[in-house]
Order: C-alpha cells, then sequence, then structure tokens
C-alpha cells in the first residue's frame, strides 16, 4: 500500500539496531499501523518521513496480517513498545547513553524514576517533555547533542514524531532515533496495554477503543474501513511500495 517495510523478525530487527549503534553509523526506526498506512496515501510529508527512515516494522498486526493476504507475508508483528523496553534493557547492561523526548512534564517524570529503579545501571542523560514551541525546536536540538544520547526515544503523537523526527534527524547527533507514541504513558502507569491474548490475536486497538470510547470510535472505525478498502485495492488493481522504487510508489499514491 505504498509503504516498503524490512521483512524483519523481532530479533533480527534489535541485532540490525544494535549494529548500527556499535559500528557507530546512524539510523531512525519508523513503526507501521493501519492508521499510518491510511494516512500516507494522502499526506505526502509523512509518506515521505516513513520511508526514508533507515528501519520500518511492522508495529501492529493488522500489518502482518495484511503483508499475508497479499502474498508478502512478514515474520512477525515488531511492537514499537516491546522494541524500546529490549533497547532500554540492551542500554542497561551496554551503557548506551538514552535521552527521552516526549508527553506532558509529569509523566516523564514518573517514567524516569521507573526506569532508574527498573534499569539501576541505565545511563540517562536527558529527559524533556514534548510541550515545546518551534522557535524553542534549535535549543532543544543543541541540548539533546550536548547530552551526546546514543539512543533517543520520542514519545509524541503521530503524525507529529514522524514529521519531528523526518525533519531534524540529519541535525540530532544520535547513533538511533525511533518514535514511540503513547508508550511513556504505558511505561510511566498512566494507561494500561491490552492483554498478551488481545495483542496477540490483532485486538489491541480495540482495548485502546474500550478505555476511550467516545473519542477513538470514529477513529477507528474510518480508519479500519479505510485500511480494507486500500489493502483490497492492492490485492485486486495492484500498488506495491518497494524501498528501491520510491518515485514510482509516489506517483501512485500522490497523483
Amino acid at each position: 500500500m505504498g509503504c516498503p517495510i524490512d521483512n524483519l523478525s523481532f530479533d533480527g530487527t534489535l541485532r540490525r539496531i544494535e549494529d548500527a549503534i556499535q559500528k557507530r553509523t546512524p539510523i531512525r526506526h519508523c513503526a507501521i499501523n493501519a492508521a499510518k498506512i491510511v494516512k500516507i496515501q494522502r499526506d505526502r510529508e509523512l509518506w515521505e518521513a516513513v520511508v526514508s527512515s533507515d528501519v520500518i516494522s511492522p508495529d501492529g498486526q493488522s500489518i502482518v496480517w495484511a503483508s499475508r493476504f497479499l502474498k508478502k507475508p512478514l515474520p512477525e508483528r515488531v511492537a514499537g513498545i516491546d522494541l524500546m523496553q529490549k533497547l532500554l534493557k540492551l542500554a542497561s547492561e551496554k551503557g548506551y547513553k538514552v535521552f527521552l523526548l516526549g508527553a506532558k512534564e509529569e509523566i516523564i517524570c514518573e517514567l524516569k524514576g521507573k526506569l532508574n529503579k527498573k534499569y539501576p545501571h541505565l545511563n540517562l542523560v536527558g529527559c524533556r517533555n514534548g510541550y515545546f514551541s518551534p522557535n524553542e525546536e534549535e535549543g532543544l536540538i543543541r541540548e539533546i547533542n550536548e547530552k551526546k544520547p546514543d539512543i533517543l526515544f520520542v514519545g509524541m503523537s503521530s503524525p507529529k514524531k514522524e514529521y519531528w523526527l523526518g525533519k531534524y534527524q540529519s541535525a540530532l547527533k544520535v547513533l538511533f532515533c525511533m518514535g514511540v507514541g503513547g508508550s511513556f504513558d504505558v511505561l510511566a502507569g498512566k494507561t494500561k496495554r491490552a492483554p498478551g491474548w488481545m495483542q496477540r490475536v490483532g485486538l489491541e486497538w480495540f482495548f485502546r477503543f474500550l478505555q476511550e470510547p467516545t473519542r477513538m470510535w470514529k477513529r477507528y472505525l474510518v480508519t479500519n474501513t479505510l485500511f480494507l478498502f486500500y489493502l483490497f485495492k492492492e490485492k485486486f488493481i495492484g500498488m506495491s511500495g518497494a524501498r528501491t522504487d520510491h518515485q514510482k510508489v509516489s506517483g501512485q499514491l500522490f497523483r
């Protein structure tokens, strides 16, 4: 559906990231779900931010199912929050420096405390809430670079985090950066994550809907319907995304 996705398992994704950090090769990760697939169909800036990422993973189970339906099977889901937690553990073991950017001030403070308790050897070099004006961005970039983190987690909502990382990756002196959406809220204990069985059967979105039905019902109704529309369109009409043919995909999406 116009989006290249790396054919990597969870462990393969983790190894690729660790290898880049060890080789001091800066890379950016992007997680894809049904909602993001729908948004990139009409949002060129978001599409460009996504496809220019160095590692693109299927965050939603619906993406894995869609890949199988299209006869281009991906090995498994690579959930962003799970990847973040594995990287935090790895950073604690290897001494990698970590910077957290995003969420409200009280959330970032709570998260910092919980991470320091869970990973006592974690080198958390900086924390900053995600509420800043465009005029503050230059100073923010400078603040991050002064801390020289190996890993930057950006806990902003989509598509803000994709726009921001796409715009500033080249200015950031960070080996690995990754947008993690609402993971800060979950790890800080503000919101709950779906039980394991709901994650396995692709109902994590429904669990979120049950927590905020008034706000989320329309979003999921529209998004899921459009996702199915684009999926069947590719299956029976044809529209494929390849990392080596961005111009062709762009023409199909935005003509």
